[in-house]
């Protein structure tokens, strides 16, 4: 057994490298203790080394160091195709990439690391579960869609249906973004096969209580297919007691990079589906003749991976670990309830879903009477205040809820009460430069 340690420069990282006999090395990272919020803010160089205010979390989340440090890592270190060769590096490239898929497992309670399917990110997630899942819908049959869906939970399966001249049947929340147990129950036929919602809505921070609208859809013989991108990096995810389908999430809103995404699915019914892109590294065996898939999640995964940024997203998943989800969400609702209740005392602002704080997880949509959404996001960004503004990739849900846009601040552990402050006072000045 040889541990090589590094220590590198405003890193809050350890990495140990283990040599096995048979699977090579892997690195191994250990985060340090950070003891305060300062601390903690330190570890994001982009916000920590300027003066943006980033209120744009539900977007993407900034990235700490160690996982910055940890792309440079694996193609400075483990950079060979995994999977492809029988020689150390392509050994190493290999077990990091299949380490990141077991902190991922992990992470979210699945039962196996085959559960688990890299992909580019939550949208692409969302498509390859449409797609496998072809062979399972039916003419005639029905998919369910949550109209407060993200556009990426709402278009794919519009065109599942379309394909197998199925219909798409829409559940309405209620003001508050709200779904009921009831409304769920009255949408729901014997010709339901697929119900697609979030876990918390990317426009009004509401959670949605998934383990119960699993059940509800289990027994009427419905798969549940949820989409946990607002979710994943903001209260704890457990599969398995939530006996969720299929669901999906990106790296890059849970402080890890860009470029990689999650598909989760229960054993069962991977073992079942058939794989929906074809080529490298995805078959057993192949001839003129015929053709024999690998297992799952293998099948899922064609072509060259991204492996580095599979390998980040374990750094990611490592810094939650070490900072703990449960002090991260406390974290975040106080700053929600702060910011809830600066903006609510705003002049002539609107907030848009309940009028409770704790029903905001990190997300506050708004509107200022007689100013479009557009503007008072590019007021406050001349400041240098990030929020996002337009319809949040959510237009069904504006329509019901019958707003043409909306302001939306979503905030990060690492936001302070004095960002809000500033953001809040800024905001004030809005209709007055505007001059209303």
């Amino acid at each position: 057994m040889i541990t090589v340690k590094m220590q590198i420069k405003h890193s809050i990282c350890i990495f140990y490298l283990k040599k096995k006999d048979i699977a090579g090395s892997i690195a191994r990272r250990l985060i340090k203790e950070v003891m305060n919020e300062k601390e903690l803010r330190a570890q994001f160089p982009l916000i920590e080394n300027s003066k943006i205010i980033y209120m744009d979390n539900a977007a993407t989340t900034q990235k700490p160091q160690c996982v910055i440090d940890a792309i440079t890592e694996f193609y400075t270190r483990y950079n060979a195709n995994p999977m492809r060769g029988i020689y150390e590096l392509s050994n190493l490239a290999t077990d990091a990439y299949e380490e990141a898929r077991n902190k991922v497992a992990s992470f979210i309670n699945a039962k196996s690391s085959d559960e688990i399917i890299f992909t580019r990110n939550a949208t692409e997630s969302l498509n390859l579960a449409s797609r496998i899942l072809d062979g399972k819908i039916n003419e005639d049959d029905e998919i369910l869609i949550a109209t407060s869906e993200h556009h990426s939970n709402f278009l794919p399966w519009k065109s599942l249906a379309e394909r197998r001249k199925a219909k798409v049947r829409y559940l309405d929340v209620n003001e508050e973004g709200e779904i009921t147990f009831d409304s769920l129950k009255g949408a729901l036929s014997e010709r339901t096969k697929v119900f697609a919602a979030a876990w918390i809505s990317n426009v009004l921070g509401r959670v949605n209580p998934i383990k119960e609208l699993a059940r509800i859809a289990h027994d009427n013989g419905t798969l549940l297919v949820v989409d946990a991108a607002q979710s994943i990096a903001h209260i704890p995810t457990d599969v398995q007691e939530t006996d969720v389908d299929f669901l999906a999430f990106s790296g890059h809103k849970m402080y890890g990079p860009m470029g990689i995404g999650v598909l989760y699915g229960r054993a069962e019914l991977l073992e079942k589906l058939p794989p929906f892109l074809e080529g490298g590294e995805m078959i057993d065996y192949v001839s003129k003749e015929r053709t024999v898939y690998s297992e799952a999640p293998h099948k899922f995964e064609a072509g060259t991976v991204s492996a580095a940024d599979a390998y980040a997203l374990g750094a990611a998943i490592d810094f939650i670990n070490k900072t703990g989800l449960n002090r991260i969400e406390k974290r975040e609702d106080e700053l929600t309830q702060y910011a809830f209740e600066r903006i609510k005392g705003t002049a002539h602002v609107r907030i848009i879903g309940s009028k409770e704080a704790d029903r905001h997880k990190g997300i506050i949509s708004f509107n200022l009477d007689g100013v479009h959404s557009h503007d008072v996001a590019r007021i406050l960004a001349e400041s240098n205040i990030c929020v996002r503004a337009g319809h949040q990739c959510a237009k069904p849900l504006h329509i019901l809820l019958g707003e043409e846009s909306s302001v939306r601040v979503s905030l990060g552990f690492y936001n302070t009460k004095e960002e809000i402050d500033i953001f809040a006072k800024e905001l004030f000045k809005v209709r007055e430069r505007m001059g209303c």
